[in-house]
């Protein structure tokens, strides 16, 4: 079971998720967006978990395709990761400046759109964004070989998926508990992005390549 649950950790680290949470942080309205977007992806998730755990437990397909594909997807998107995070870092050749315009800089034309997006559409997101991953499968796998009654199986596949899903259910509870706190260090979060945003890109992309590689290099080793 402690091998399920470190399985779910590194299920969690997901850029696709990181993204999107990062992203609906800046909106004006996180708190509805992200509760559609984590309603989605736990219907997503946990619909494939069943039927995984309760259908395909024996089946080669889910051992093998997925085992060798994702885990070299993994590394290679994490090495890709550190490619950019190191054209971004400090001390690499800056395009010049141009002069300062009295006219504002209007935001990216996908932030203005999903600006504007509702709950709903979050959840719809979340659905179709949230597709099974190595470390997913292979923590799976673990719960069904523990043979359990069905009723202990499905919770043990709910609370796999809401470790997987931690990324965006920490900030909600924020919001649910401490809005106004949250909000202050929303607010705060968004002025140091825009003091220091290439430095914490810099970073950022390194933390998630060097996750992924080291997801994907689990996965190989547990396969």
């Amino acid at each position: 079971m402690g091998r399920a649950f470190l399985l779910a950790l590194l299920a969690a680290l997901n850029p696709t998720l990181l993204a999107a949470t990062t992203v609906m942080l800046l909106l004006s309205n996180p708190g509805r967006l992200m509760l559609g977007y984590l309603l989605g992806a736990m219907m997503t998730s946990v619909t494939l978990g069943l039927v995984i755990v309760f259908s395909l437990q024996d089946s080669s397909v889910v051992s093998d395709t997925q085992n060798t594909i994702n885990p070299a997807v993994d590394i290679a998107l994490g090495l890709l990761a550190l490619v950019a995070s190191r054209v971004l870092a400090p001390g690499h050749t800056r395009a010049p400046r141009r002069p300062p315009s009295d006219k504002p800089k209007a935001p990216p034309r996908w932030q203005t759109r999903l600006s504007r997006s509702s709950p709903r559409g979050a959840f719809v997101v979340g659905a179709l964004l949230t597709l099974p991953g190595a470390s997913y499968l292979a923590g799976l796998r673990q719960i069904a070989s523990l043979h359990y009654a069905d009723a202990v199986t499905v919770l043990l596949v709910i609370a796999f998926n809401l470790v997987m899903l931690m990324l965006i259910e920490l900030p909600l509870l924020g919001f649910a508990f401490a809005p106004d706190w949250t909000r202050r260090q929303v607010t705060a979060a968004k002025a140091f992005g825009a003091r220091h945003g290439r430095q914490v890109a810099t970073y950022i992309l390194g933390a998630i390549g060097c996750a992924l590689v080291i997801k994907g290099l689990v996965a190989l080793v547990a396969a």
